[in-house]
């Protein structure tokens, strides 16, 4: 019998934030069976069925996982969409494509993780290679649960770990599907374990488990410091962290010149996954001689966005991801409104399902200093709007915040935009656009954003695997 059929049988509710339907029940796994779990991934480990498999025979069996992810792609679009409330349009273009090129990105580089030779005198040679952690872990969030599972479980597998995945508790069942693929594709049993249950629960017991080398969190700054706390307080287990945001988007004084992608690529930005997403571009800093236009602009376009069911191809905006967080969300803008901001939201449509946790897309503005919506990430669909007069004014309003994960600027003048993107204190700056790059470029966060690890790219390897040097003595 395998961990996986262990776990405790009462389960787990998944339930649909659009309609507040149960949609399934999954196993919860306390820290009994992710130890049980975390064993035989170690054996597995240990007998290098993957891990000494040659590195373009691994590379196969997880092209065949890409493949079997295509076939499937319809489906795991679904589960995303009814789990988080996602637009199935969003699920289907974006989500599972990434996830999918995701995939093949890291199997093509299976084969292509080089070591070093050390620059030593004749007597010596020194080897440095490149050797897989073991039994790694990560703990995925709800607002991307198949494009998230994916980022990770690419680069752990390619290396030759066995992973320890433990989805969302609100979003695990496209992880679950994805497993179950896994295992058709060939990758040997152990090897990619799905550990489904609360964070305080299965979170947890990975985070202090002794055999778990390296743990990859993508998630709250919250959880991410009791991560750190209970890595410490075990074995000094390798943490990589991603976690809050709260974006700047910038627009210098001619940001207009863009006509209508730039209030495309704001509106993109601003309310991609009912603004449930790290990167959210949260926070408007406009120049003070265009701020009038681009507020009437904005708002028109966020009151057009589609509000309703997330099934419908046509839908924008779902519900967010339960009706606890649509009422801090709601919570957070009465507390605006009653320090003095104005709020400019469209009203929802009638039809909605009386159980879904919807918010609409809302604008913020003349928001007093000092308020907690100009600092705290909501994550959800509301966005501050300030403006400056000057290029340092612009700078120190993006920097007024304790995270950096990213920021867009938008200029035609070259020279203001390098300085603005070396100026900001986030890990991606886009320039004209809003965008987190593509699966080549390293995606990761500065201060409160996270540390320890980058996302994408070849860098991602670094969370995943450790140098060693061999030092051989030649005469």
């Amino acid at each position: 019998m395998t961990p996986a059929q262990t776990a405790d049988p009462t389960g787990m509710h998944v339930v649909n934030p659009a309609t507040g339907q149960v949609m399934a029940t999954v196993p919860i796994f306390d820290a009994v069976q992710v130890a049980a779990a975390t064993t035989h991934a170690r054996d597995v480990f240990d007998s290098g069925v993957w891990s000494w498999r040659p590195p373009r025979e691994r590379a196969a069996v997880l092209l065949r996982l890409a493949e079997l992810m295509e076939r499937d792609a319809e489906l795991l679009a679904r589960l995303d969409s009814e789990d988080a409330g996602k637009p199935i349009t969003e699920c289907l273009v974006g989500d599972v494509p990434g996830a999918i090129e995701s995939t093949r990105f890291f199997a093509e580089a299976t084969d292509k993780l080089f070591g070093r030779i050390a620059p030593t005198g004749p007597e010596h040679l020194g080897l440095v290679t490149r050797e897989p952690m073991g039994v790694v872990a990560a703990i995925l969030p709800w607002n991307y649960p198949l494009a998230m599972a994916a980022w990770k479980i690419g680069p752990a597998l390619a290396a030759g770990n066995s992973l320890l995945l433990k989805p969302a508790e609100a979003t695990p069942r496209s992880a679950l599907h994805l497993a179950r693929l896994a295992t058709e594709a060939g990758i040997p049993d152990g090897v990619l374990t799905v550990l489904t249950g609360p964070g305080p629960v299965t979170g947890t017991a990975l985070a202090r488990d002794p055999l778990v080398g390296a743990l990859s969190f993508t998630g709250s700054t919250a959880t991410g410091r009791r991560i750190l706390t209970e890595a410490a307080d075990t074995n000094f287990k390798r943490v990589s962290l991603e976690m809050g945001g709260k974006s700047p988007q910038v627009l210098m004084a001619d940001a207009l010149d863009f006509g209508d992608e730039l209030i495309e690529n704001m509106i993109e930005a601003a309310f991609l996954t009912m603004g449930q997403n790290c990167t959210a571009g949260s926070r408007i800093l406009v120049h003070r001689d265009i701020a009038e236009e681009v507020l009437a602009r904005f708002v028109t376009a966020a009151g057009e966005l589609t509000i309703g069911d997330p099934a419908d191809p046509t839908t924008r905006i779902g519900p967010l991801i339960n009706r606890a967080a649509r009422d801090r969300v709601a919570a957070a803008v009465d507390a605006a409104r009653s320090a003095g901001a104005d709020v400019h939201a469209q009203e929802l449509p009638d039809g909605l399902h009386p159980h879904g946790a919807y918010y609409p897309p809302t604008v913020l503005t003349q928001v007093p200093d000092g308020s907690a919506v100009l600092t705290d990430e909501l994550f959800g669909p509301v966005v501050t709007l300030q403006t400056f007069n000057s290029e340092a004014q612009a700078i120190h309003l993006a920097n007024s915040t304790a995270y950096g994960l990213a920021a867009s600027v938008w200029t035609r003048d070259l020279d203001i935009a390098l300085r603005l993107a070396r100026s900001i204190e986030a890990g991606m700056v886009s320039v004209n656009a809003y965008s987190e790059g593509d699966i080549t470029a390293p995606f990761g966060g500065w201060k409160q954003s996270g540390f320890g690890g980058v996302e994408k790219s070849t860098t991602a390897f670094d969370q995943w695997t450790r140098e060693k040097t061999v030092w051989i003595r030649t005469r």
